[in-house]
């Protein structure tokens, strides 16, 4: 991809890498591939339902789940780089589009515009900038997600990692991804338990508009 867009730095892919290849434990249900997301529909910019990261962050990622699977888990993940057209779409679809079809599933307690002003929904996301993830863990046990209080994308205060209206149980399985996440040189948001940033991401300043593929 490089050489035909040598003077568009945001269509160059080659530092990233396709997390699969990299993570071989990890497993992957890319939500904004599906319509099964907070608009409901595929999202732009998604061609394949695979995640993408800087090499940097997916480094730290294989340290993460090496140490995870030790403990008897797996990553999962909903999102990775995200690009720049898909970050339109959300900010298109809070700003002019009437759609709610998907609010009771994902942001029932909050009107469109809210999204924005609570921080769930930003006009420039980290994850253009390819080192940003949203994952939660799978326990190898039972094969199913650890129950972490509420599950991935309800725009909701529940959904902060320091909520105390939830089990003890469910309080801790957040913070032991949060832990190991932390350990491994990435940095949590306050308003979402399942979103991380590498703490040292390699662009800092470049939101890329190349699209997920499983050919970079």
């Amino acid at each position: 991809m490089k050489a035909h867009h040598a003077n568009d730095p945001t269509m160059d892919a080659s530092g990233f890498v396709v997390l699969a290849d990299y993570v071989p434990h990890i497993v992957q249900e890319i939500r904004y591939y599906s319509t099964y997301n907070f608009i409901g529909e595929r999202i732009d910019g998604y061609e394949a339902p695979c995640a993408l990261l800087t090499v940097e962050a997916a480094r730290m990622l294989k340290a993460v789940s090496n140490e995870l699977f030790v403990q008897g888990y797996r990553l999962k993940v909903f999102d990775a780089y995200r690009p720049a057209c898909a970050v339109r779409q959300f900010v298109l679809w809070g700003i002019e589009d009437t759609d709610i079809r998907m609010k009771p599933y994902f942001y029932p307690d909050l009107e469109k515009q809210e999204l924005f002003l609570k921080g769930y929904i930003a006009k420039q996301s980290s994850h253009s900038r390819g080192s940003a993830i949203d994952v939660t863990l799978l326990d190898m046990k039972t094969g199913k997600e650890v129950d972490m209080g509420s599950p991935f994308d309800l725009f909701s205060e529940v959904s902060h990692p320091s909520f105390r209206g939830i089990s003890q149980e469910q309080y801790e399985n957040r913070m032991l991804l949060q832990k190991v996440m932390v350990r491994n040189g990435f940095v949590p948001l306050d308003c979402e338990w399942w979103h991380f940033c590498l703490k040292d991401e390699p662009y800092p300043d470049t939101c890329f508009a190349f699209p997920v593929t499983a050919k970079i």
